[in-house]
């Protein structure tokens, strides 16, 4: 049988990419999907009805269930009608999906307050009001999967995305409480960190030869690739994992750290300052995490 029958999944930014492929495979084992898609453009703007219901029309067409919906993520009572449209056309809601993001890449020294605030309300504020909406009706049938999309731009860093690392760290902490929150309703909350060629990925610049090569090598991960985690995550087989961050990269599915203590110091009337400047880093140095983007953090590796 197919591992998500009977089960009913919303996926915001379904439309393409990612979400495009999560909501293709969730429907071909069984999943009836809710698939919203604002139809913006990669900076957040406009709308386009069509981009979610070519991707419904397309389930369809292959014998599944889907109802497109184009509200915004954003926005509280956007949200709420996302949600209400699983219930509406399919009577529950068992899988959340939180991929729906933007860019709007600046370095932090050039970064407006407009082009912060856009991230932010997409990726956190959206993926909390999503889940927000969701998961009174999870407590409530005492079932539920919630996968939020992190990144390693927030969970390691990279270069002219302080809104959208700092976004996406967030969500990393909102998956972890998340899962805490709901554990008691047999509702797992867990990230996955995709490494993919999508429109998004697409905005890299290509002005050096180094960041070309780091192109070509990233169109080489598919969206497919992801999806098969997504429908793990979300199948009665993964009930027993939760508050974790993946990372898909190719074929290569890996589990992050979290953060937890390393190295400490202790005395017992306290420190003054001068006494950390002697102390501190000689003591501490060796266990400091190394200033790094991602994009140096995973580098191309041939074998995967």
């Amino acid at each position: 049988m197919a591992v998500l029958q009977n089960k009913v999944a919303v996926i915001t930014g379904a439309g393409r990419g990612i979400g495009r492929g999560i909501a293709l495979l969730m429907a071909s084992e069984g999943a009836r999907v809710v698939v919203n898609d604002l139809g913006g453009t990669e900076a957040g703007e406009g709308k386009d009805s069509s981009v979610a219901e070519q991707v419904a029309a397309e389930i369809r067409a292959r014998g599944g269930e889907a109802k497109a919906n184009t509200d915004s993520v954003a926005s509280w009572d956007g949200a709420h009608r996302i949600v209400q449209t699983a219930l509406d056309s399919f009577g529950r809601i068992d899988i959340l999906v939180n991929n729906a993001g933007i860019l709007r890449d600046r370095m932090l020294f050039n970064m407006s307050e407009e082009e912060w605030d856009a991230v932010m309300s997409v990726h956190l504020k959206g993926t909390f009001c999503c889940t927000r909406a969701a998961v009174p009706h999870m407590r409530q049938q005492k079932s539920g999967r919630l996968i939020h999309f992190t990144s390693t731009s927030g969970l390691i860093g990279n270069v002219g995305q302080a809104n959208y690392g700092a976004a996406k760290l967030g969500i990393a902490g909102l998956s972890r409480n998340a899962a805490i929150d709901m554990a008691r309703s047999n509702v797992t909350s867990n990230c996955i960190a995709p490494f993919a060629w999508t429109r998004l990925i697409a905005t890299i610049p290509t002005e050096t030869e180094a960041q070309r090569k780091r192109v070509e090598k990233i169109k080489k991960m598919t969206a497919a690739d992801v999806a098969p985690l997504a429908v793990f995550l979300a199948s009665d087989a993964a009930q027993n994992i939760s508050g974790q961050i993946f990372g898909v990269r190719g074929k290569e599915i890996y589990l992050f750290s979290q953060p937890r203590v390393v190295r400490s110091i202790h005395q017992s009337l306290g420190w003054t300052v001068e006494e950390l400047t002697e102390v501190l880093e000689p003591t501490m140095k060796s266990h400091f995490t190394p200033l790094e983007t991602s994009a140096a953090y995973f580098a191309w590796d041939p074998l995967v």
